[in-house]
């Protein structure tokens, strides 16, 4: 299993930055790079996750979504998709996809619960594939919702590949009452830092497009955006009064939207 150790992957890069164990001297070094250039670069994973977490408990108790299809996993962190949506509904079934061969090794971490959990080694570049594998066709009724779970993955396609019709596929693919719950990167508060991280991804061979805010809200085009709509993340339904993280700091926005 070549695991490409001599350059970075967004999953190991991500992993460090929220102070995991699970990466390379190549990760290390690029979030080390990214943090020069953008302080606040801890911030960003650790809001993603919180969201993650908000928007699973979300969908499972207030909308009754009992099956997730998580593209772009990355590294377990607990608590997983599956312990969030399995704490409302035991025998919930969650397919995590991510084509990183290190999530594969640690992806025994995420196939326990009393629920149904599968794990699949696909790309997100590869829609049709992940939608016609084993794995999603015999874990996820796709007659009934699903919640389709796409985070802090799309600033990692860029334009040439057209991250809105790998979205659009895998939309047509789920019913009526399916959810999609989605993050982002923006450049819209610290333009300037942002560049220049996605100038050290450039280098190392990794693709990061940074979005504005219109350009993600087109991902949820033809949905219900459920309130209160695309936002910060901190802002979107959050659970402590605490004040959040300055926008600018988390520079990510998220949603959760209903298919029609």
């Amino acid at each position: 299993m070549d695991l490409h150790t001599d350059r970075p992957h967004p999953a190991r890069v991500y992993n460090y930055l929220l102070g995991g164990d699970v990466y390379f001297d190549a990760d290390r070094d690029a979030a080390e790079q990214g943090m020069k250039s953008n302080p606040h670069s801890r911030v960003p994973p650790r809001e993603n996750r919180a969201f993650l977490r908000r928007a699973v408990r979300f969908l499972a108790a207030e909308r009754g979504i009992d099956q997730f299809l998580d593209i772009g996993t990355g590294i377990p962190s607990p608590p997983n998709v599956h312990h969030v949506a399995q704490s409302v509904h035991p025998g919930a079934r969650v397919v995590y996809v991510d084509h990183d061969p290190i999530v594969l090794a640690h992806a025994e971490g995420l196939l326990d619960g009393t629920g149904v959990t599968r794990f699949l080694k696909a790309d997100l570049l590869e829609p049709r594939a992940i939608l016609e594998s084993p794995e999603v066709r015999e874990t996820l009724d796709l007659d009934r919702p699903v919640g389709l779970l796409l985070i802090a993955v799309l600033h990692f396609a860029g334009d040439d590949q057209d991250p809105y019709a790998l979205v659009a596929e895998l939309l047509a693919a789920l019913p009526p009452g399916s959810y999609l719950a989605l993050s982002h990167l923006t450049g819209d508060f610290a333009p300037e830092a942002w560049a220049a991280v996605t100038e050290i991804y450039r280098r190392q061979g990794v693709t990061m497009r940074v979005r504005a805010k219109p350009e993600i809200a087109r991902f949820f085009a033809g949905l219900e955006l459920v309130e209160p709509g695309l936002q910060v993340l901190p802002h979107w339904h959050p659970e402590t009064d605490e004040p959040p993280p300055p926008d600018g700091a988390v520079s990510v926005y998220g949603a959760v939207a209903r298919k029609p």
